[in-house]
């Protein structure tokens, strides 16, 4: 009498099906991963400019209504994430010496702030300021996600 024994195992088709779905699952992480990252650096970008304009009005209440300069202000802000400080740790902040209507181009992790002017049209490559009055300022940042377009809040 013969009796035929089955051996237990995977076939080879089972194993590159497998195989062939875990490397599109892992495509897919790594494909995703950078955006989701470029996302919350940029949430926080934004999160450090509103900490910029608190710092502004906590200064300026301060000073009697003086607009700070850049040291003036760096020591009014806290808290900001690492995505706005410069390689030594320090808030990566300038207050723009020109005031009003212009054109500004900031660096990637650079906080601007103008004084007497409001946010205008944002392009890839600029972030134009319209001229505003002497208590309003502006505050832009350049994000990575959109292709380098810049964040500008004013008040």
């Amino acid at each position: 009498m013969n009796i035929k024994k089955e051996k237990a195992g995977f076939t080879i088709i089972e194993v590159v099906l497998v195989l062939a779905i875990a490397g599109l699952i892992f495509l897919m992480v790594f494909v995703a991963l950078p955006a989701l990252q470029r996302s919350q650096r940029d949430t926080a970008r934004k999160s450090d400019v509103s900490l910029v304009s608190a710092a502004i009005t906590s200064y300026s209440s301060n000073n009697r209504e003086a607009f700070p300069n850049t040291a003036g202000l760096k020591t009014y802000v806290t808290d900001l994430s690492e995505n706005s400080k410069d390689d030594d740790g320090n808030p990566n902040i300038t207050v723009n010496a020109n005031t009003g209507a212009q054109t500004i181009r900031p660096a990637e992790g650079l906080i601007v702030v103008t004084q007497k002017s409001v946010c205008g049209e944002s392009t890839s490559s600029s972030q134009e300021l319209k001229a505003g009055l002497t208590r309003q300022y502006t505050i832009v940042t350049k994000l990575e996600s959109g292709s380098g377009a810049y964040y500008c809040q004013d008040n």
